[in-house]
């Protein structure tokens, strides 16, 4: 039915726009960590790279998303829905709760939860589960070690200059980087939802074949571009200011570092983790002035929120999409 998909249309919408919500500490809390750009500076040249960072690198993470965890074939508009009430009941809590958990892992976690209930295992997409298995495990890792070396190289460059000048000159450069990361944000996990209106579509028969038209992109985009704008800003302190502090020049390590996981993960059609991605650059980058500057703890308490996103957000989904099926 038209109305069912319109309806479903706009759950995953508002998704897109908690999402951004929750996700808006990613890209500017280093900025802001920083003192480069106040809040409402910041998160408004955020909200406009999001939007943009879509129309730049391509869909190729929209089509994992709508081909590579159910079964597209076998999937339902109701599983859908029980899916995204999964997603988004997961996201708000550990938003409350100023935990910067992996959204996009919420929405992997809620529509497994939801095939799961309706379908069982066997219509799990096995392989493009393991590209999210990659981007669960490598993102942090990789980030880390970029945002490492990029700030080690940048105190070898820059080690007989004063510090004055230095947090000056990479004050302004963190302007472009806070905007690269934005942009791949955009690019990756603007995508997702994208994948979720396909699939929509697919389901319901409004398209016999699944690609990604203009208008879902366009509607993805804003969506996450608003909630961007309106940001999360207990997370944004947890990321810029609780885990380490940052000079500028730490912060355009860990932005651009992360910007260059999640562009190439874009491209490969890889859903990484956003979080994963600048919560990795910024630990490597704070560690790179001495081990104890980064707060491990505050980091151990992220990686718990990593690992028990998926299960929980998928056990939501398949009793949500259970309880669905007991009145349809």
């Amino acid at each position: 039915m038209l109305e069912l998909a319109i309806g479903a249309i706009i759950i995953a919408l508002v998704f897109d726009f908690v999402n951004g919500f929750n996700d808006a500490a990613n890209s500017v809390a280093t900025v802001i960590g920083t003192k480069v750009l106040k809040p409402l500076h910041a998160v408004t040249l955020s909200a406009v790279a999001n939007f943009v960072g879509p129309f730049v690198f391509g869909v190729a993470v929209a089509t994992t998303i709508a081909k590579g965890i159910v079964s597209p074939e076998d999937i339902t508009v109701y599983m859908i829905i029980g899916g995204l009430a999964g997603a988004i009941t997961w996201s708000v809590f550990c938003t409350m709760l100023g935990l910067p958990i992996s959204n996009s892992h919420s929405l992997i976690g809620g529509i497994m939860g939801a095939g799961i209930a309706g379908l069982g295992f066997e219509k799990l997409v096995f392989d493009g589960l393991a590209k999210v298995l990659i981007g669960i495990v490598t993102s942090p890792i990789i980030g880390m070690i970029i945002g490492f070396l990029l700030a080690g190289a940048i105190i070898m460059f820059f080690a007989r200059h004063r510090p004055a000048t230095v947090n000056k000159t990479f004050g302004r450069l963190q302007l472009i980087s806070s905007a690269w990361f934005a942009l791949t944000h955009g690019a990756n996990d603007g995508q997702k939802v994208m994948g979720i209106i396909v699939l929509i579509l697919f389901a319901e028969g409004l398209i016999s074949e699944i690609e990604i038209p203009l208008w879902v992109i366009f509607a993805a985009a804003s969506a996450i571009g608003l909630g961007t704008f309106f940001g999360g800003y207990k997370v944004i302190r947890t990321l810029g200011l609780r885990i380490v502090r940052l000079k500028p020049y730490q912060g355009f390590a860990a932005e651009t570092g992360g910007g260059i996981i999640l562009a190439i993960f874009a491209i490969l059609g890889i859903p990484a983790s956003t979080t994963h991605a600048i919560t990795g650059s910024i630990m490597g980058a704070g560690a790179i002035r001495r081990k104890h500057a980064v707060r491990w703890r505050i980091g151990r308490q992220i990686v718990f929120a990593w690992l028990i996103t998926i299960p929980g957000s998928a056990g939501i989904a398949f009793v949500s999409t259970y309880i669905i099926y007991l009145f349809v």
